[in-house]
């Protein structure tokens, strides 16, 4: 998978005339956090170096992975299309592009981010979308600002960055906001798992519906070591291998989601969780 034209042309002018070597190290910085899963008050995405290292090296997956998401959810859900979208822990905008390449039909985005450079590079992104977008300062763990419900919520790669006793207040918060479908997307690991099955049970006990990627509301039959994930090949642009020091033109993006209704879904296919035993 590759990103819409528009946002690759976008996320090019951004970044040009920086150094690679800036853009490795950021990367480097930013991707310890993601996978150490550090929680120091500190946002991944604090200062200008960190938010051009998630252009750079973070974007192209994690576009795929929700973009992939996404297209589980229109396949469950055939006759959707939102025309509204709240993206609560948005970063620059990845949910809202992937969403309106899903759902031609949005017409109205609000954003909730916390980072200030990564709101302004995630405005400055949005110009090349041919929708009305709102982006708000806010911090996903305190109080959230006074927002209409959307026909669509999205919280991706937010989880992982707060406290397990913050979930929740923020699975309240999020379906409370939901007049539709919410979805969120974590890193395809054991945690990220764990955290995706916290909140699917917390849903479905306030009255949603799975949509994706389970077939049913029923306790998920997975037991460790095994878990609940999925694989995205994703295109390495030349900026990307360079800055990620990477030979391989691709890379392959693991990630955990669920997405719950308000109203049931039309189709959910059944799925093979294991390889057959036999004899």
């Amino acid at each position: 998978m590759e990103l819409p034209a528009s946002l690759r042309q976008g996320v090019e002018a951004l970044l040009e005339g920086t150094p690679v070597s800036t853009l490795r190290e950021a990367g480097k910085i930013l991707s310890a956090r993601y996978r150490a899963e550090v929680r120091d008050g500190r946002l991944h995405m604090a200062g200008d170096r960190a938010v051009k290292a998630y252009l750079a090296q973070r974007l192209p997956a994690t576009y795929a992975a929700v973009r992939a998401a996404m297209a589980a959810v229109a396949e469950a859900k055939g006759d959707m299309e939102p025309r509204t979208i709240l993206d609560v822990g948005a970063g620059p905008g990845t949910a809202l592009w992937a969403a309106s390449d899903t759902w031609p039909s949005i017409q109205q985005a609000v954003l909730l981010e916390a980072s200030a450079p990564a709101r302004a590079v995630g405005e400055r992104l949005a110009q090349g979308l041919a929708l009305r977008c709102e982006w708000h300062a806010g911090d996903a763990t305190l109080s959230l600002p006074a927002m209409a419900p959307a026909d669509l919520v999205t919280a991706c790669y937010l989880l992982d960055e707060l406290a397990a006793a913050a979930l929740p207040e923020l699975a309240e918060r999020l379906w409370a906001l939901t007049a539709g479908t919410l979805l969120v997307v974590e890193p395809g690991t054991p945690a990220g798992w764990r955290r995706i099955l916290d909140l699917r049970s917390r849903l479905i006990a306030a009255g949603g519906h799975v949509l994706a990627p389970c077939p049913h509301e029923a306790p998920c039959p997975l037991a460790a070591p095994d878990w609940c994930h999925f694989s995205r090949r994703v295109a390495r642009s030349r900026l990307h291998r360079l800055a990620k020091e990477a030979e391989v033109p691709w890379e392959d993006e693991k990630f955990a989601y669920v997405a719950v209704s308000r109203h049931p879904a039309d189709r959910r296919a059944a799925r093979i969780l294991a390889p057959p035993r036999t004899g």
